[in-house]
């Protein structure tokens, strides 16, 4: 039995949803403290090494045999990161 939970099929279109705004909210906070001037470097850093984890984490589920519920898995790591650094960023910024 597994110990990760599994979205249900229907799971997906409002997985790719919030993925989709989550992830246009970070870039507009990102892109405005870019054009500030207030960007730091481990902001930078972390732009970079977010996406290589996540990518990395993809891989893996892909190399694993295919189910109903792989492509949610696949693009969870980045689901998860894009909402956590929408959070982050929107709290940075009030």
């Amino acid at each position: 039995m597994s110990l990760g939970r599994r979205p249900p099929a229907a799971a997906l279109p409002f997985l790719l949803a919030e993925l989709t705004f989550a992830s246009w909210e970070t870039m507009m906070h990102r892109s405005w403290m870019m054009a500030a001037g207030t960007c730091s470097p481990a902001e930078y850093q972390r732009m970079v090494f977010e996406k290589m984890q996540a990518a990395q984490r993809s891989a893996m589920v892909l190399m694993q045999p295919w189910t109903a519920a792989g492509a949610a898995a696949m693009l969870a790591p980045w689901h998860r990161r894009a909402r956590a650094n929408a959070r982050r960023l929107r709290r940075q910024r009030s």
